[in-house]
């Protein structure tokens, strides 16, 4: 898979976890295909899954949070991926980010 519109950012808390997050500020135009990207990048983490997903502090092992925020003619899609350092390495590097 490749990515086109995401480009991810990790970070590690130096425990293990880690967080990769992306953004992407489109036109209305553009939208659907950012959105797709995201829901194929959700779909890969779910099939490679660590564990259950959920918050962390809530017993899940990894979680993802989509959001989109318009402003004027662009809106801003978010992605954030949170889980095992070596788990989101793997998904990230598979993905082609």
């Amino acid at each position: 898979m490749s990515l086109n519109y995401l480009i991810f950012d990790a970070s590690d808390d130096g425990e293990g976890t880690g967080t990769w997050e992306a953004m992407a500020s489109v036109h209305a135009a553009d939208l659907p295909a950012v959105l797709a990207e995201a829901q194929a990048v959700l779909a890969a983490a779910e099939r490679r899954a660590p564990g259950p997903r959920g918050p962390l502090d809530e017993d899940g092992v990894w979680d993802a949070a989509l959001d989109q925020h318009a402003d004027g003619e662009r809106t801003a899609v978010t992605l954030t991926i949170t889980g095992p350092w070596a788990w989101g390495e793997a998904l990230i590097e598979r993905l082609g980010a």
